[in-house]
């Protein structure tokens, strides 16, 4: 009896063993960062504007349109002996970032290719010495690393400097 209470059992999972299906078509993303952008958990960097008020810490970054690209404004503040302050442009080709921040030639400004990440910006870590000009001290924007706080133009057309210069303004 338990022998045929055996076979039974083992007869009735075979029938139900089926071969499994393959997975419906879908577009296969490449990568983490692609399957994040689908599912809608992080923006696509393709379509998002830059524009907005960007912060970590003390380290802020404001970006606002004018009517040939974008002003950007950085600033790094450590203490009153320790910081960063400066104004320029900044251009967008996809996910990079070409920013120039002071005046002058090419040679003498601060100028140098950045990663926006959707919500998030990030400074190459070596950059020009040109770009110590607009530091005080010891700190640098090297390796800058911020994330969107506001897509607000007039939020990020208030930030301000150390010596509370508008960074943003008269864009």
């Amino acid at each position: 009896m338990k022998r045929t209470a055996l076979l039974a059992v083992l007869m009735l999972a075979a029938c139900h063993r089926s071969d499994p299906k393959p997975p419906a078509a879908t577009a296969t993303p490449q990568g983490l960062e692609a399957a994040a952008i689908q599912a809608g958990v992080m923006p696509d960097p393709a379509n998002t504007d830059i524009t907005g008020l960007y912060a970590r810490e003390s380290d802020r970054i404001c970006i606002v349109p004018t009517a040939t690209a974008y002003r950007i404004g950085v600033f790094v503040d450590y203490d009153e002996q320790q910081h960063c302050g400066g104004a320029g442009i900044v251009t967008r080709v996809g996910e990079t970032l070409h920013v120039t921040l002071g005046r002058g030639s090419e040679a003498s400004a601060c100028s140098f290719d950045a990663r926006f990440e959707g919500d998030r910006i990030v400074f190459p870590a070596r950059l020009p010495d040109a770009c110590q000009k607009v530091c005080v001290g010891r700190a640098s924007v090297a390796a800058l690393d911020v994330v969107r706080l506001s897509e607000s133009v007039s939020e990020a057309s208030t930030l301000r400097d150390g010596k509370g210069r508008l960074l943003c303004a008269g864009g």
